[in-house]
């Protein structure tokens, strides 16, 4: 009797089995999009989206949807490239260039650390407006949250778990200001598709922000350390890199009508203050508290992504596990040090690491464009779809003109 049953309990562990793997690589998965997301949405984000809408009102509709457009055609090749070769930006750029890893990975690296100093303080400002922490405390405590997110004994499942439950808890307040603030929607939508001013700085730097420096590449890195890479993954990881970027534009919108809903309503919005001040006029204390909220989930998910990516720029994937968690905590651990004594980052290094980061983006993208067209090699065999790369060159050309802007920027630091 017991062996006409035996096979049953073989066949459901079996089946078992393959449930936790699926569900493992969907979290992977999810991980990565929303580390790419998250990453992009810190305080920056939302200083930013905040004074634009103010300045541009509806208009600024057309602006997030063409940097949504750009995004998407940079991280589909960005990802796909990397996903499919298993191999790390950094890796891919010594195998087409002994040595070029090395340049990227030195700006990665300076760049990452001066922005976490921000992130920190972001961290720091959002504690203070949710529950009224000093700003530096908060930021010290911020960071020893994210050093325990990589000291835990399953870190890589943390950190995926993480950003995604921040990640969500940022939409669904954006959704819950954004309703309450009653903004024109029909207004915001007519000036998607014809907008009654263009700003193309605006554009740019939108780009700039949610697809430069580390952001770029993230996502695929966090996949690759996850083991899902190679040409068996190409659906994955293509439908990742689309879902990551519209997830960030998602954000971006919601926080626009909530402001816009705010500006339309006659408050008049002006100084430093601009996202705390529209959350208040749209939900009064509780938005504030809202607004604190978002802010810290913003700046922690930035701090663990410029980090984490950091890390993998200056270390190889045969590193272990442990150790390259350990050196994750080594690079909080300095960029708190540095938060605590200098309590925000200069305002000339943040330029310094701005006007860096523009110069990333038009590098490491020319980089993944030349695998793309002229090492199949590197690709495992895989046949590169014509559209894309050709839709990739096509946008590398205005990374080139990002480019240009930061090399005016890093020559502004001198004179």
């Amino acid at each position: 009797m017991t062996d006409s049953h035996s096979p049953e309990p073989a066949q459901d562990t079996r089946s078992t089995a393959s449930r936790v793997r699926d569900g493992g690589r969907r979290t992977a998965v999810l991980g990565a999009m929303f580390l790419m997301a998250t990453s992009s949405i810190g305080p920056g984000f939302i200083t930013q989206t905040s004074v634009f809408t103010v300045q541009l009102g509806a208009a600024f509709a057309f602006a997030i949807l063409v940097s949504i457009l750009v995004d998407i055609a940079i991280q589909l090749n960005v990802w796909r490239v990397l996903g499919i070769s298993g191999l790390r930006a950094n890796e891919l750029a010594n195998t087409v260039l002994p040595g070029l890893g090395w340049v990227l990975a030195a700006f990665i690296f300076i760049g990452g650390m001066i922005f976490n100093i921000g992130n920190i303080g972001g961290t720091g400002l959002g504690l203070n407006a949710m529950v009224g922490l000093d700003p530096r405390i908060g930021g010290a405590i911020s960071a020893a949250v994210a050093i325990l997110i990589f000291l835990s004994k399953r870190a890589g499942l943390a950190l995926d778990r993480i950003v995604v439950l921040l990640g969500a808890i940022m939409i669904l307040l954006m959704i819950y200001v954004a309703v309450v603030s009653a903004p024109p929607v029909g207004e915001a939508l007519k000036n998607t598709v014809m907008p009654e001013q263009v700003d193309f700085l605006v554009i740019t730097t939108l780009i700039g922000g949610t697809v430069g420096g580390y952001i770029t590449f993230a996502g695929a890195h966090r996949l690759i350390d996850s083991g899902i890479k190679g040409p068996e993954h190409s659906g994955s990881i293509t439908q990742a890199s689309v879902l990551g970027i519209i997830t960030t534009g998602i954000m971006r919108a919601l926080l626009f009508l909530a402001i816009l809903g705010v500006v339309a309503g006659g408050t008049a919005l002006a100084g430093d203050t601009i996202a705390a001040d529209a959350f208040r006029a749209a939900a009064g204390e509780i938005g504030l508290r809202v607004f604190g909220v978002v802010l810290w989930a913003a700046g922690l998910t930035s701090v663990i992504g410029a980090s984490y990516t950091s890390v993998t720029f200056i270390t190889k994937q045969t590193v272990s596990p442990r150790v390259r968690n350990w050196t994750t905590v080594a690079f909080i651990a300095v960029c708190t040090v540095l938060y605590l004594v200098l309590n925000q980052a200069p305002q000339t290094l943040l330029i310094f690491a701005g006007a860096v980061n523009g110069l990333i983006l038009p590098l490491g993208f020319a980089i993944v464009l030349w695998v793309a067209w002229r090492r199949r090699d590197l690709l495992q065999g895989y046949r590169y779809p014509i559209w894309l790369a050709v839709l990739g060159t096509v946008t590398w050309l205005l990374t080139i003109y990002l480019g240009w802007n930061s090399l005016s920027g890093i020559a502004g630091l001198w004179t």
